[in-house]
């Protein structure tokens, strides 16, 4: 199979006008689940508990990450950890930390490199019941998720001078652009918007810019347009509704989808989903280990939850995943069991109970 067809058919998977059919929805499946980091375990638990009520046929192969060292030192996530994501083929990621300026590298990054998961697709739409200053916002960003500022090539030039290296590659650039048509097609999206700084990384971002555009002539049923990362920022916050599905580099990704996330209510309702060519799948909360209240049961599992709603409707069981996010939101609208964060005093307990009580009702 073509990478252009197997990319067509990882999409496919991710999208919610996919159409299932009920062997794929009941077929039982192993996910590999990584709880992560500080409020990891808490809230990984919390959505077993909350998958286990809505009788999704899902079974767990927990596996815990951390760098080590492999042959020549160079720094690689556990073997049993590796297998399992390679045999299950899809898994569930809580958060991980991630030492700063020291120790080993970013395991998120170290993720997505072993398993060539090159597209990050974070929906940010607005939750009913939830109120932020801004309303209705429909937003999907989709990041190239291996390279760019995060190829972790930096060295010494001489002492007090660092050169980190950003690396663009064209095939790199020309899979995630037409993952991001593909989206827009395959989910009714009317406009892909490259967002990227060309003007000033003429060479770089001109790489990536022109396969987007090279990509667009050969989807010209989707609307094309290209916009100055800062550009896009300014006028996100005036008015998000204008935008639909952006697409770009890791570095701007990283902080777009973060704003985007930022106009719903943050991170802790903000799903993620990173898609491999080679048929990998890991599905993640990208909010913080947040360790000041690890172990105090105040951790918000919404995130993960959502995430794992994308998880839920990527392997075919689209019935239990919708079950579950209604059950999600309608708990979040309802006001009386939200976590501090969403702006209520219950614990992580009180909400996944009683996420689990409207899920077996539904």
């Amino acid at each position: 199979m073509s990478l252009s067809a197997l990319r067509r058919v990882l999409l496919s998977r991710v999208t919610s006008t996919y159409t299932y059919s009920t062997a794929a929805a009941e077929e039982s499946r192993i996910c590999t689940l990584i709880p992560g980091d500080g409020i990891g375990p808490e809230i990984s638990a919390a959505v077993q508990k909350i998958v286990e009520a809505s009788g999704a046929p899902i079974t767990w192969e927990e596996r815990d990450v951390m760098a080590v060292k492999g042959p020549g030192g160079k720094w690689v996530i556990p073997a049993d950890a590796e297998q399992s994501i390679k045999k299950n083929k899809v898994g569930l990621k809580g958060p991980l930390g991630t030492p700063i300026a020291a120790g080993h590298p970013s395991m998120n990054l170290l993720l997505r490199k072993t398993f060539g998961l090159y597209a990050n697709v974070r929906p940010c739409v607005s939750v009913e019941g939830f109120k932020t200053p801004y309303e209705d916002v429909n937003i999907v960003t989709i990041r190239e998720n291996t390279e760019g500022e995060y190829s972790g090539i930096e060295h010494v030039i001489v002492p007090g001078v660092v050169q980190s290296i950003k690396l663009i590659t064209e095939q790199a650039s020309r899979n995630v652009a037409e993952f991001a048509f593909d989206y827009a097609r395959q989910n009714g999206r009317k406009t892909v918007t490259a967002v990227h700084k060309a003007n000033i990384m003429r060479m770089s971002d001109g790489l990536f810019l022109r396969c987007c555009r090279e990509t667009a002539e050969k989807n010209r049923d989707i609307k094309f347009n290209e916009m100055y990362l800062d550009t896009v920022c300014l006028n996100m916050v005036q008015d998000p509704n204008q935008f639909d599905v952006l697409v770009m580099p890791n570095l701007y990704g990283d902080i777009l989808s973060d704003l985007c996330a930022g106009l719903i209510g943050g991170l802790g309702v903000t799903p993620s989903g990173n898609i491999g060519a080679d048929g990998v799948a890991l599905f993640e909360s990208v909010h913080g280990t947040a360790p000041d209240i690890a172990g105090k049961d105040l951790a918000n599992p919404t995130a993960l939850l959502l995430s794992c709603v994308m998880m839920l409707k990527h392997l075919g069981k689209v019935s239990y995943g919708k079950r579950i996010e209604k059950a999600c939101f309608d708990t979040i609208k309802e006001k009386k069991s939200r976590t501090k964060d969403l702006g209520g005093d219950a614990t992580c307990s009180v909400f996944t109970d009683e996420v689990c009580r409207r899920v077996k009702d539904l």
